[in-house]
C-alpha cells in the first residue's frame, strides 16, 4: 500500500462549491472555468454535431453534455427510490423534473434535489392507455402513439383527415373523451431499409447497419432480415429477429470478424460504448448512420408505438433526431451509453423529422447476449460488468477525471461499490468522495499498484462522486458503480 494521491484530495476540495448547490450552480461555475471539460474530453465529432444540430456554441454544447450526464444519474437514483406513483421524468435545460401522483412521492423527489410535478396518472397507467388506444385505432390511420410525460397525456399521431375515424374508434374502445390527444402528421413513418448504422453490412441486395456489438456478433433492426438470413461484410447469420411488434435482431458473425465496443462517428473516429443505462426524456442523444452520418437531438418519449406499412411496433424510443433511408439499424447513444437501434420515422436531415429506436437492452435480453463495451473486442471483467452504471474515459499520466461527473450522484444509505479496469502496464487509482459541508471528502479508495481497483463503502445518504486518477501511465479505462 502506498501514500494516497495528494492531487486527488486537492482537486476535490477546490471543486467542492460546485456540488454543494444545485445542478444549475454547478453548470454556471463550469461556464466560469471551474472543472470545465474540454472538447477533447468527448468523442471526436460529438460536440461539433451538437453545435450543428441544436444550434449551440462549443461552450454551450460542452456544458449541456456535462449537465445531462449529472441529471441522468440523478434521475436514475430517484426513480430507483420511488415506490409507487412514478409518472415519468424529463430534462429542461439544467433542471430535472419528476412527475408523481402522490404527495409522499413529491416530497421524496424534492429531497433528492429535483423538481416534483404532481399529476393524475402514473406512467404505468398512461402506458396501458396508450397501448389500448393504439390497438383500437385503424392501423392505416395511426402513425404512432406515445406518452407525453410533460403533459401527463397520451398522444396518437394520425394521418391527415383521419381524426374523426380514429376518435370514433377510440371511443368505441371505452376510452373517455379528452383522455387521448389526436395530432395529424404530414407523413406516415416508414422503415429505413437499405441502411447502415455505425458500419455497413449487406443482406442479399440490401444494406443495413450494425447497431451495437454484442457477444459473438451484433444487434440491429429486425426489419433488416428474418431469422436465418445471411449477411456479408461482415459475414453472419440472423439468429434472432422480431418485426413487426418489435424491431430487433441479433446477427452472429464469423470467427474472422471481431466485434468492437464502439460506434462510428463519421468524423474520422469512434465513440467508445461504456454501457446501456437508459437516459431521461429530454436528454441529448446522437445517432450514427451511413447515409447521413452523425446527427443529434433529444429523447421525447419512451415506450412509444408506431404504425409502419409492414405492421405496428411498440416499446420504442421517440426522438427528434433526423434520419433517412440508409440509416436503419444504426446506433443511438446518450454520451457513451447505448440506447437503441434506428427503427424508422418520418422527415429527413434537411427539414428535420421524428425517428424511433428499438431499445438495445430488450434486444440483448431476447438474444441472450451481452453488450461489448470499452472500444475493444471483449467485455470488461465480471466485477465491472455486474455494476449498475458504467463509465469510461481516457487519461494521460498524472491526470484525473470525475465520474459520472463533477456534480456527483445521490445515494441512499447502504453499500456503494465501484470497479475500475485500467490499461495494462499502468497504475490507475479509484477514489470515492462525499460532500461534507462545503467540501468533498474522500471516504474510500483503491490505490494498489495495479491498473484495476475495486472499492466498497457502507455510508449514509448523501452526494457522492468517483475520481479516477492515473498515478502513472496513460490509456483508456472502463469501470462502473452500484448504489444501495
Amino acid at each position: 500500500m502506498r501514500r494516497t494521491s495528494f492531487k486527488a484530495f486537492t482537486v476535490a476540495t477546490a471543486a467542492a462549491t460546485l456540488l454543494a448547490g444545485s445542478i444549475t450552480a454547478a453548470t454556471a461555475s463550469a461556464a466560469a472555468g471551474a472543472d470545465k471539460p474540454e472538447v477533447t474530453s468527448y468523442a471526436p465529432g460529438m460536440v461539433a454535431a451538437l453545435e450543428r444540430d441544436l444550434g449551440l456554441t462549443t461552450s454551450q454544447a460542452v456544458d449541456r453534455l456535462k449537465t445531462d450526464e449529472a441529471l441522468s444519474d440523478k434521475q436514475h437514483s430517484i426513480v430507483k427510490a420511488l415506490d409507487k406513483g412514478y409518472a415519468g421524468s424529463w430534462v429542461d435545460g439544467s433542471e430535472l423534473y419528476v412527475a408523481v401522483t402522490d404527495k409522499a412521492g413529491a416530497a421524496e423527489v424534492r429531497a433528492a434535489g429535483a423538481t416534483a410535478v404532481t399529476v393524475d396518472k402514473s406512467l404505468a397507467q398512461l402506458d396501458r392507455l396508450a397501448t389500448k388506444a393504439f390497438r383500437a385505432a385503424p392501423d392505416a390511420k395511426v402513425a404512432g402513439a406515445y406518452v407525453d410525460v410533460e403533459s401527463n397525456a397520451v398522444v396518437l399521431e394520425v394521418a391527415k383527415g383521419s381524426k374523426a375515424a380514429v376518435s370514433a374508434a377510440v371511443a368505441r374502445a371505452g376510452i373517455a373523451a379528452g383522455t387521448v390527444s389526436l395530432v395529424e402528421v404530414a407523413e406516415m413513418p416508414r422503415t429505413f431499409i437499405n441502411v447502415i448504422g455505425g458500419n455497413a453490412y449487406y443482406i442479399g441486395g440490401g444494406r443495413c447497419s450494425v447497431g451495437f456489438s454484442a457477444t459473438g456478433g451484433f444487434v440491429t433492426a429486425g426489419h433488416c432480415g428474418a431469422r436465418g438470413a445471411t449477411t456479408t461484410q461482415p459475414s453472419g447469420t440472423f439468429q434472432v429477429s422480431s418485426f413487426p411488434g418489435n424491431d430487433y435482431a441479433y446477427v452472429n458473425v464469423g470467427s474472422d470478424d471481431t466485434p468492437i465496443g464502439a460506434v462510428n462517428n463519421y468524423s474520422g473516429g469512434t465513440v467508445n460504448v461504456a454501457g446501456s443505462t437508459q437516459a431521461a426524456v429530454g436528454s441529448t442523444v446522437c445517432r450514427s448512420g451511413s447515409t447521413t452520418g452523425w446527427h443529434c437531438g433529444t429523447i421525447q418519449a419512451f415506450n412509444a408505438s408506431v404504425t409502419y406499412a409492414e405492421g405496428t411496433v411498440s416499446g420504442l424510443i421517440r426522438t427528434n433526431v433526423c434520419a433517412e433511408p440508409g440509416d436503419s439499424g444504426g446506433s443511438l447513444l446518450a454520451g457513451t451509453q447505448a440506447q437503441g437501434m434506428t427503427s424508422g420515422g418520418n422527415g429527413n436531415c434537411s427539414s428535420g423529422g421524428t425517428t424511433y429506436f428499438q431499445p438495445v437492452n430488450e434486444a440483448l435480453s431476447a438474444a441472450g447476449v451481452a453488450l461489448i463495451t470499452g472500444g475493444g473486442g471483449t467485455t470488461p471483467p465480471t466485477g465491472c460488468a455486474s455494476q449498475e452504471t458504467a463509465f469510461s474515459g481516457s487519461l494521460s499520466s498524472g491526470a484525473y477525471a470525475f465520474k459520472p461527473s463533477s456534480s456527483g450522484f445521490s445515494s441512499s444509505a447502504g453499500t456503494i461499490t465501484g470497479c475500475l479496469d485500467g490499461p495494462n502496464g499502468t497504475d490507475f487509482d479509484l477514489f470515492l468522495q462525499k460532500v461534507s459541508g462545503s467540501s468533498w471528502v474522500t471516504v474510500a479508495q483503491g490505490i494498489t499498484s495495479s491498473p484495476d481497483e475495486s472499492v466498497s463503502y457502507n455510508g449514509t445518504a448523501g452526494t457522492y462522486r468517483w475520481v479516477v486518477e492515473s498515478y502513472s501511465g496513460s490509456g483508456s479505462y472502463t469501470g462502473g458503480y452500484s448504489t444501495p
